[in-house]
């Protein structure tokens, strides 16, 4: 029954009537509790009331129930982008920064007090402590004194700041690349379930201002800004902070790269494309590509500046300058092989049958090179005229003879056997066999096939606790920071302890957030972390009942701080400020700091660019011994590294590899004489991948092309200059790559040892060619070749490297001796009645036709024809360089006089001997006389 009544119990209108009076009372109440009461709208009398209400409050949140978390907006304009750092991974910007929030129980009537807002110094208000995730360096801007004050409690606060801010930045693409980097706000030591973040406006407006405020026109434009709030777990909420992520997206203006630096590569390499038309046999190519070489180098130490450095990716267009280089490396080396074979051809064998069927039939075609016919008329001619001069001569009847051999016939003999020899000469010199064909139309069709293939390659790639409690009088926040104020405020000069023999536990633990930089010659490692200390302040404690709170953040300057530093520290902490740390009710101080560590580090670059370096942080007390201030870790040391590896920033030149961690035992003894310390260590390692493609690789090609310009025979190439322009141009690439190398006094990278190696081979070999052309070039002028010399270098050094002394053509030696020994015999005159009967003007002229042309003779003797101890000092030099047959002095190849004699008798009358010479006939014999007048028949 009582309970139906119940259930069935309704208010009647007056009680009603009540109840909505008590409710309207209670807020108006409540208003007036909130709001300030202005004597008279003035200035002063606003300023006399706000004085009561916030300016005692700045230490803590303007809450009145310290549960209550509060709400700041965020919101920015970026005004100008400065920099950006490839490097570094440092982003340099410029913005105005623009937050919100409301000051709990503050109103004012904006008719009573005069106005609806006021401009407050910053300083008179509680600031939240907003930060940037990214900042790693100090904020110099001018400093800005004021925030508005509304009359609902809300604050404006507008801050200009300079950012300079760790970025990922991917530069794969450069100089067409864009850039993403991010702007992460939050509370640097307030939780969510203090400080809570919002969007202070839509994301596009701040887009849209920026780009219409915007004053920096220079390599950078602001493409797009996003922007994120972040989700956090409930479970979380007692450990995370309140974050808005912002996100910058960059484009890099690609206009300068693209004249500066893409179009005059693609000239160059298309002139070492066109260098292929370049006949090797006319032209001297390997000095023109060589010379190409050089000047492609000297232009990448002019544009050295311009390219941007860093070790996490290789951009793309490294990767086509080395291909380019790559490109003109394989061209010249290609262009020794070509001239190596030309040139020689005539010294080798006949071709391989698989290299005929192979090269001059199928890629011959593919290339659309055909071997060029002989021309049929000279071979036809050729052919009659070496046939009639090999044939055997039928001897006439001697009576014939006798009768035909004239004085008139005589001199015409003769002159005929000097055109033969002369011709000779000529024909051995300037003509090839069909062996030698073969080898020259072999080097055409590979230079052919590898100039299409270079066309190709280029097509595709441009195409890729307490001993007492703090009461607190009610659960609010004034009555907690009386409560504090009483018990801590005034006792920061002393350690938070009641005996002074108890020693204060300090726990460390940090996280590396950043490599910046690694500077091998002054021997620092600049870096961002974030350390984190806790201690407990003895005899505090407080009922987070009776308080309201379990915790409340305090001004760090209010407390007493440990003197903990990095002892590797070596230069000022140039990071924007933090004001707050955390106070628990059991008394634990949670502080965080950032700090940009600019640390002495002794590295070993020894092993440079595959070094890893081992850099240490040493935590201790500055000036407490360890009886006073002891150290231990917060966390494991792997929990460390994971936290590291999680929230890096900078994906630079230097990668995390592992954290290591140690405690110095102290003896019981040294407490009072030593400084307890924790010891971190950060091993790092080198990302190698831009000093292999911009420094070995490189180096490499181009003592590649030293090793094959032994290949160019020094008597058709100037090879000291060529060799001297390697050298120059690797002189060039050394000081291109000068800024890549590292500089130290500890130790000499091996690296350094490698490219001193190289230049002093290259000198080498240089002063090598010299000594060679000196022997080759000047034989003639030396004395016999010492006897030590020849059976040292000719017998066994010969055969060391595979290179036999060329035998003498067998066929021409005795009737070459003839020839030779003919033109300089006497010739045996007739009778002289005959001979006067004979002295005709027609005969006078022949021999001076004949005198002439034995003068003419004897000079292609002379000049092409070396003595036996110039050939041997000849041979000498071969033996000191990778084998070339040449024999002769400026011309590459042995020439050797072939002569057809015949002997006749007194009478003409020739006999019947025959012997082979150079492929002809001959018909030699022993006529009546020995000194009878010589006769040639052909």
């Amino acid at each position: 029954m009582a309970r139906s009544q119940a259930a069935g119990f309704t208010a009647s209108p007056l009680q009603l009537q009540l109840i909505i009076c008590c409710l309207i009372m209670l807020s108006l109440l409540i208003k007036s509790a909130e709001t300030i009461n202005c004597s008279e709208p003035t200035t002063d009398a606003l300023l006399t009331a706000l004085k009561k209400n916030i300016f005692d409050k700045t230490e803590i949140r303007p809450v009145i129930n310290l549960k209550t978390p509060t709400n700041i907006s965020v919101s920015f304009t970026l005004y100008g982008i400065f920099d950006v750092d490839e490097k570094a991974q440092i982003l340099n910007a410029f913005l105005w920064l623009n937050l919100g929030w409301n000051i709990e129980g503050l109103s004012w009537d904006p008719v009573e007090c005069g106005t609806n807002r006021i401009s407050l110094p910053r300083k008179q208000l509680w600031r939240p402590d907003v930060v940037i995730n990214e900042f790693i360096d100090e904020n110099k801007v001018p400093d800005t004194y004021y925030v508005y004050i509304e009359n609902t409690g809300e604050v404006i606060d507008d801050l200009p700041i300079h950012v300079i801010s760790s970025c990922n930045l991917d530069i794969y693409t450069f100089p067409f690349d864009i850039q993403n980097c991010s702007f992460t706000f939050n509370s640097y030591q307030h939780t969510i379930m203090d400080v809570q973040l919002s969007i202070g406006r839509p994301v596009e407006k701040s887009l849209e201002i920026s780009l219409g405020v915007m004053t920096t026109k220079g390599e950078w434009e602001l493409v797009d800004m996003l922007a994120q709030k972040h989700t956090i777990p409930p479970q979380e909420m007692n450990i995370s902070r309140d974050t808005i992520t912002y996100y910058i997206v960059l484009r890099r203006r690609a206009t300068l790269y693209v004249v500066n630096l893409l179009i005059p590569s693609c000239f160059l390499i298309t002139v070492d494309l066109f260098s292929f038309l370049l006949p090797p046999q006319n032209v001297d190519r390997s000095s023109f590509k060589m010379t190409l070489i050089l000047g492609y180098t000297v232009f990448l130490l002019l544009m050295n500046d311009l390219l941007p450095v860093t070790g996490n990716t290789l951009p793309l267009i490294n990767a086509f300058f080395s291909l380019c280089l790559a490109l003109m490396v394989a061209s010249l080396l290609e262009t020794i092989l070509i001239i190596n074979i030309q040139c020689g051809s005539s010294n080798y064998g006949p071709l391989p049958r698989l290299a005929k069927v192979l090269f001059l039939n199928y890629l011959a075609k593919l290339v659309f090179l055909s071997k060029k016919p002989s021309d049929q008329n000279w071979d036809l001619e050729e052919h009659k005229t070496e046939t009639h001069r090999c044939d055997p001569v039928v001897d006439t009847p001697p009576s014939k003879a006798v009768h035909n051999t004239t004085p008139t016939l005589q001199e015409l003999r003769k002159i005929s056997h000097e055109l033969l020899s002369i011709r000779q000469q000529v024909d051995k010199h300037f003509k090839t066999d069909e062996s030698a064909d073969e080898w020259i139309h072999l080097g055409q069709v590979i230079d052919r096939l590898l100039f299409g293939i270079y066309i190709i390659f280029l097509s595709v790639t441009l195409l890729m606790k307490l001993a007492g409690t703090i009461n607190c009088s009610e659960p609010t926040t004034d009555a907690l920071l009386t409560a504090l104020k009483d018990n801590i405020f005034g006792k920061t000069e002393v350690r938070p302890v009641i005996y002074p023999k108890t020693p204060t536990n300090i726990s460390v633990s940090f996280t590396l957030y950043g490599i910046l930089d690694v500077d091998e010659k002054a021997q620092l490692f600049d870096s961002y972390i974030w350390t984190y200390l806790m201690w407990n302040i003895e005899g505090l404690s407080w009922d987070p009942v009776e308080c309201g709170t379990d915790r409340i953040s305090l001004p760090r300057k209010q407390l007493w701080r440990p003197d903990v530093v990095i002892n590797e520290f070596m230069d000022e902490n140039k990071v924007p400020d933090t004001y707050y740390l955390y106070v628990k009710h059991t008394g634990q101080v949670m502080d965080d700091l950032p700090i940009h560590v600019i640390s002495s580090c002794n590295m070993d670059i020894y092993t440079f660019p595959f070094d890893i370096q081992n850099c240490s942080f040493t935590f201790n007390s500055y000036k407490l011994f360890a009886v006073d201030v002891q150290l231990s870790f917060i966390e494991p040391v792997e929990k460390t590294l994971k936290n590291s590896l999680d929230v890096m920033q900078t994906k630079g030149e230097w990668e995390l590899v592992t954290i290591l961690a140690e405690k110095p035992t102290i003896l019981p003894e040294d407490l009072n004489n030593n400084f307890d310390a924790l010891i971190y260590y950060i091993v790092l390692r080198r990302r190698p991948t831009m000093y292999v493609v911009n420094l070995l690789i490189p180096s490499c090609f181009l003592i590649t092309v030293d090793l094959f310009s032994f290949l160019l025979p020094p008597q058709n190439v100037d090879r000291s200059s060529f060799k001297m322009t390697l050298i120059l141009g690797y002189t060039v690439f050394l000081l291109l790559m000068n800024d890549l190398l590292p500089v130290t006094g500890n130790t000499l990278p091996l690296i350094n040892v490698f490219f001193s190696l190289c230049l002093a081979l290259m000198v080498a070999s240089l002063l090598e060619t010299i000594i060679i052309i000196n022997i080759q070039c000047g034989s003639s002028n030396y004395g016999p070749l010492p006897q030590w010399a020849k059976v040292f270098f000719l017998n066994y050094l010969a055969k060391l490297v595979f290179l036999s002394k060329k035998p003498s053509d067998q066929n021409c030696g005795p009737d070459e001796h003839r020839t030779e020994t003919k033109p300089c015999d006497p010739v045996v005159d007739t009778p002289l009645s005959e001979a006067v009967h004979n002295t005709t003007p027609t005969l006078q002229e022949l021999r001076k036709i004949s005198h002439e042309l034995l003068s003419i003779r004897q000079q292609v003797d002379k000049h092409f024809k070396t003595d036996e101890s110039a050939e041997e000092w000849i041979h000498l030099g071969m033996r000191r360089v990778p084998r070339q047959d040449w024999t002769l002095e400026g011309l590459g190849v042995a020439m050797h006089d072939v002569l057809l004699v015949e002997q006749v008798d007194g009478d003409g009358v020739g006999g019947g001997g025959r012997g082979t010479t150079g492929g002809g006939t001959v018909t030699t014999g022993g006529g009546r006389g020995t000194t009878g007048a010589g006769g040639l028949e052909y």
